[in-house]
């Protein structure tokens, strides 16, 4: 845990008690500060009280003697609408702040010069940010990871030299840390995204951009500029006199970190090196994933990684769990897990990284369905489909070879038959449903831990090594 000091003999208000809610609090008590906590659930109300923090309907109380309103990032800052203790905090000029506001004032007033890695984007946030640790921890530093994925900050470990903070940043987060200051900034990719809470994605766009613009002095800015908001936001960075690192998967650069025939390459004022070679890294397939790992080299060279550490951390880097996770493989068959590709577009990188694909597809369908992957039909040699999209889907493959599976189960069992029956070198059964799992499976998580046990207990499946 990180004690929360800087709200010493204070009283803070904490609204929001979910996971990094309640590690607020704890944080928050252990600095010193004594808390009020709130909710709009009374369950989640509950277990702060048994957890013996005082509780209050924040629309019953003196705003006058609060310091501070720590907001839940799921809780409305502006967008459809502010939440109704947002509204209260600014009616009695009571500052708005999250749990990583706090850790930055901690980080400040104790270590300022702790390295602190912070990963923001619209896609390929968790995936950059479990790789920066990976490497990080292979060269020897204390690492912490966090923040949008997995661990509340403020459950982490406190700032200090030789030990990094890695940590992924959503919009959200952004939003309620105004004091943001870390040593590697990293902005991903910016698309449409969140405009249910940004109202545009101009203004979505520039709270992704503060994540970068608030690099401390001294520190890195690292921005993929395959789109053109981030090509804007490296080019105001370069005017602010910031150090900007831009990452093409797409183009040569002039100066920065972009990939070339499967290798990361360097270049600096006129001279080209290459960093690292990206082939046959199973946990790194596709374009997508090739940005991840530009961003995150970028990020271990900023901190004095040395090439070799580098490439070792790349090639073992094991992935994370649904996100093309290979799980396991029998004969000339490969089975991968992508149960995190919940819409098209996420599907569409994972379809872009083989050739001979038996996909599993399905679940509850999004508006578009999967139309917009109707150039990587020809990958596909059967598609199995299941949950409530698998009507509308048939409908959309059309002549592609498919089944209806209509259950998780089944379409294992044919595709894994199929596969091994194709004959073919590098038969690839994929789950990447592009759907949500809520028809079937509570979400994308037991979705794919369900898939890895039924490929786990077919026999003659070995791990992938």
């Amino acid at each position: 845990m990180i004690p929360v000091t800087s709200f010493a003999g204070k009283t803070v208000a904490v609204f929001g008690l979910g996971g990094s809610g309640l590690a607020s609090c704890h944080a928050l008590k252990a600095g010193g500060a004594e808390v009020v906590a709130a909710d709009d659930s009374a369950e989640n109300v509950a277990k702060a009280a048994q957890a013996g923090f005082i509780t209050a309907d924040l629309r019953n109380v003196s705003w006058a003697k609060f310091a501070a309103l720590v907001l839940a990032p799921g809780v409305p800052l502006t967008h459809p609408v502010p939440h109704w203790s947002v509204l209260k905090a600014r009616e009695a000029g009571v500052e708005v702040i999250g749990d990583i506001e706090l850790f930055c004032r901690e980080r400040r007033r104790h270590a300022p010069n702790a390295p602190f890695v912070a990963i923001t984007g619209t896609n390929g946030k968790s995936t950059t940010t479990a790789l920066i640790a990976h490497l990080t921890k292979v060269a020897g530093y204390d690492t912490q990871m966090g923040g949008n994925i997995g661990t509340a900050i403020l459950s982490l470990e406190p700032p200090r030299m030789g030990r990094v903070h890695v940590i992924e940043m959503s919009s959200y987060q952004i939003d309620l840390t105004p004091s943001l200051d870390p040593s590697v900034g990293i902005l991903l990719n910016v698309s449409e995204d969140h405009i249910d809470r940004h109202g545009t994605l101009a203004h979505y766009a520039a709270v992704k951009e503060r994540l970068v613009a608030a690099v401390q002095e001294g520190g890195t800015a690292i921005v993929g500029v395959d789109d053109g908001y981030c090509r804007d936001v490296a080019d105001r960075l370069d005017r602010a006199g910031k150090n900007v690192v831009r990452i093409s998967v797409k183009n040569p650069l002039a100066s920065g970190l972009y990939v070339e025939h499967g290798n990361l390459v360097r270049a600096s004022g006129g001279a080209r090196s290459e960093v690292a070679a990206l082939g046959g890294i199973g946990s790194l397939r596709g374009l997508h994933n090739a940005q991840n790992a530009a961003c995150a080299a970028a990020a271990a060279l900023a901190m004095g990684i040395s090439l070799d550490v580098l490439q070792n951390g790349l090639r073992s880097f094991p992935g994370l769990a649904h996100r093309m996770e290979q799980v396991g493989r029998r004969g000339n068959v490969l089975f991968v897990n992508d149960s995190k590709g919940t819409n098209a577009d996420a599907t569409a990188h994972a379809l872009s990284s083989f050739a001979d694909i038996f996909w599993i597809a399905g679940g509850k369908p999004k508006a578009g369905g999967i139309t917009s992957l109707t150039g990587f039909f020809p990958r596909i040699r059967k598609a199995y489909l299941i949950g409530e999209a698998a009507q509308e889907f048939s409908g959309t493959l059309g002549q592609v070879p498919h089944e209806i599976s209509q259950t998780l189960d089944v379409a294992v069992e044919h595709a894994a038959r199929d596969a091994e029956a194709s004959g073919l070198t590098d038969a690839v059964v994929l789950l990447s449903p592009a759907c949500a799992s809520f028809d079937q499976y509570r979400n994308f998580e037991i979705r794919g831990t369900k898939f890895r046990e039924l490929v786990q207990a077919l026999p003659g499946v070995k791990p992938v090594v």
